[in-house]
């Protein structure tokens, strides 16, 4: 009894502890509210672009104890969104004095939109509306179903105005260096059920909106890449599928399992890598799969088998292998650098 009583004194204690602290660092950091720094902000606007920006957002930046990302839309450019970090405390923006972090940052978000604008419309002159893009890689999404019967011929058309949107980006910023780019094909079923956002908001707000690029990343999806090839874009391009997470992953096991049943007719012990390749699309095709599968031809001791050999594999859609293995042969040496050639 006495010892349970303890227990039970020694769990309020820390429970009031473990609660007073979260009071600490939510009330004295101020991190719950933003109310300061957007006070700030609009303020820094009104000083420095009078009547130009508006506050349109401001966030958190957890697990920073103070300052907020604070939105703004730009009144004269319906398509550019600046964003800076705001701290009200310490009376900075993105930890530097004010003025030249928000010249910079509004200078960025034009360019940016300029940017966007030769994308939008390159594409919707090729007959193809931009519902979305990837912050991280300026990938646009756009909508095309693809079939065996099509594919070429859509990656083709696809790829033509991917040539145009590069180098019409090129003559904007001369300087850039020479890239391939990629493009995000979804069905019109997923397209439909997208969330669109406000039609207020700046353009390159809405389409790399957070709530829109989940619902595209939530179903499987081809990746089209277009490479340069003498100095530009090779329309021919190539495609994957990008699956969900845990779709993803069933049709990884789908394929080690079905390798590892092969493979044991010659090297009974065999142990297969987790490594998970990037699945490409077969060639006139839209539900054949190639990728690597690496193995051991026997268990590594205690060690996890990285895979020191590989095969090319050809799958269904369900990851199942269809067809003959190909031998790639030695692809590592021990635990060292995976050196794969190409498919």
């Amino acid at each position: 009894m006495g010892g349970s009583t303890r227990a039970r004194r020694w769990r309020a204690v820390a429970t009031g502890a473990l609660v007073g602290s979260v009071a600490l660092v939510l009330g004295g950091c101020g991190v719950v509210t933003t109310k300061e720094d957007r006070r700030f902000a609009v303020k820094l606007a009104d000083e420095h672009y009078p009547g130009v920006l508006r506050v349109i957002g401001a966030h958190t930046l957890f697990p920073q104890a103070s300052g907020s990302e604070i939105t703004f839309a730009v009144t004269d450019d319906p398509d550019a969104v600046v964003r800076i970090r705001v701290d009200a405390k310490a009376g900075t923006c993105n930890t530097h004095a004010c003025g030249g972090v928000l010249d910079e940052a509004v200078e960025r978000g034009r360019r940016d939109a300029d940017l966007l604008r030769v994308l939008v419309g390159t594409f919707e002159r090729c007959g193809h509306e931009v519902i979305g893009v990837e912050p991280s890689t300026g990938a646009p999404w756009i909508v095309a179903e693809p079939t065996d019967a099509t594919v070429a011929p859509v990656l083709k058309d696809i790829g033509a105005c991917v040539r145009q949107w590069v180098e019409a980006r090129e003559a904007k910023d001369p300087s850039a260096k020479k890239e391939g780019a990629s493009v995000n094909l979804v069905s019109r079923a997923v397209a439909e059920k997208r969330p669109t956002g406000k039609a207020s908001q700046p353009t390159a707000m809405r389409l790399s909106a957070t709530p829109l690029l989940a619902a595209l990343h939530a179903h499987p999806y081809f990746a089209a890449s277009y490479a340069v090839v003498d100095g530009r874009i090779d329309t021919t391009g190539s495609a994957r599928i990008v699956r969900p997470f845990t779709e993803q992953q069933k049709f990884a096991r789908t394929v080690q399992s079905g390798v590892k049943e092969r493979l044991r007719t010659t090297h009974p012990r065999v142990q297969i890598s987790d490594f998970d390749w990037v699945w490409q699309l077969e060639p006139g095709t839209v539900d054949r799969f190639t990728g690597y599968v690496l193995y051991c031809e026997e268990p590594d001791g205690e060690k996890t088998c990285l895979g020191d050999r590989a095969v090319v594999v050809t799958t269904d859609g369900d990851g199942r292998p269809i067809g003959e293995l190909r031998p790639v042969g030695k692809v590592r040496e021990g635990r060292g650098p995976l050196r794969l050639p190409p498919l």
